[in-house]
């Protein structure tokens, strides 16, 4: 069960537009030091608050949490101690993966097999529409259908900025050179300018005289969505909203010249335990040493001095 102060804090990570994981235990096997119903959340950058296992299963659900972010989709997680029969223990630590489920093995784990729902919460991605025409109007209504956060840019503001996912001009000549530089300046993904060819190749030219180089200018999706035929202004919009939709996604959209675009959550550094295999997310309080000018990480302290002992021999 979900304590008041574990529930408080989802409220505002999810208040903030933060990405989270809730981890609920859901099966947890004797000899183990958590309940079912545990409850606790983890953060983009692998840290966990409350508790759902020692210092060995927060590594395993630490690691899959940040997969769970990356790829906005949950998973049942099993820890379980041993592996199949034969299998060298320092490698492949997945040994089962299903639909939704996932099994690893973790050596350190020294209670019983622990299953773990692993849910991720993300903010919906903001997209900026630039434009007081039918397209913008019609960009704002069918993007609140796709779990999009469409925000009309009024006099400037908002401006673009980094995390969000898309910007679609759609002004008609008004507010257009800015706006267009701001997007490509932050690294939003998908920068589309609705126009014909002509006015936008005249657009192009003109951010080009601005000293945009060629390859950002390559960025830009115009006359912007995929070629679908599309007439009316929400055939216009739903084009659009598919070239958006494949960039969050990170796929490649139809149209020619839009180019390759992955968007992920940023998630923390993933380390291999070279004691036990283990994959540990290189968080804060993940133990850790320096090496021959490099951090090696490991899933707990008892693996640390395993490698300490080893190279003090050496």
């Amino acid at each position: 069960m979900m304590s008041a102060a574990v529930s408080r804090r989802a409220a505002e990570l999810a208040a903030e537009g933060t990405a989270f994981v809730t981890a609920t235990v859901v099966r947890a096997q004797r000899p183990t030091s958590v309940r079912a119903g545990d409850v606790a959340l983890v953060l983009a950058d692998g840290t966990i608050e409350g508790f759902v296992g020692g210092v060995c299963a927060q590594q395993s659900v630490s690691v899959y949490a940040l997969k769970a972010i990356e790829s906005e989709e949950a998973v049942l997680l099993r820890i379980v101690p041993d592996g199949p029969v034969g299998e060298d223990p320092g490698t492949g630590r997945e040994i089962a993966v299903e639909d939704g489920a996932v099994t690893a093995q973790n050596p350190c784990l020294s209670g019983g097999a622990i299953e773990i729902f692993l849910e991720p919460v993300l903010p919906s991605p903001r997209v900026l529409v630039v434009g007081e025409t039918p397209i913008a109007a019609a960009l704002v209504s069918l993007g609140a259908e796709l779990d999009l956060t469409v925000l009309p840019v009024s006099n400037g503001a908002p401006e673009p900025a980094a995390g969000d996912l898309a910007l679609v001009v759609a002004a008609h000549g008004r507010d257009e050179l800015h706006t267009l530089r701001r997007g490509l300046e932050v690294g939003v993904p998908y920068v589309g300018l609705v126009a014909s060819h002509k006015r936008g190749a005249g657009v192009l030219a003109e951010l080009r005289r601005d000293g945009v180089t060629e390859t950002e200018l390559e960025r830009i999706d115009v006359p912007a969505g995929l070629d679908i035929g599309s007439r009316t202004s929400a055939e216009i919009a739903l084009s659009i909203l598919a070239s958006v939709v494949a960039a969050r996604r990170g796929k490649r959209a139809a149209a020619p010249g839009n180019t390759q675009i992955s968007v992920a959550a940023p998630t923390a550094t993933l380390a291999v335990d070279p004691i036990c295999g283990m994959t540990v997310a290189a968080v804060p309080g993940t133990p850790s040493l320096e090496h021959e000018g490099k951090t090696v990480y490991f899933c707990c302290d008892g693996c640390k001095s395993k490698f300490e002992a080893q190279h003090r021999a050496a």
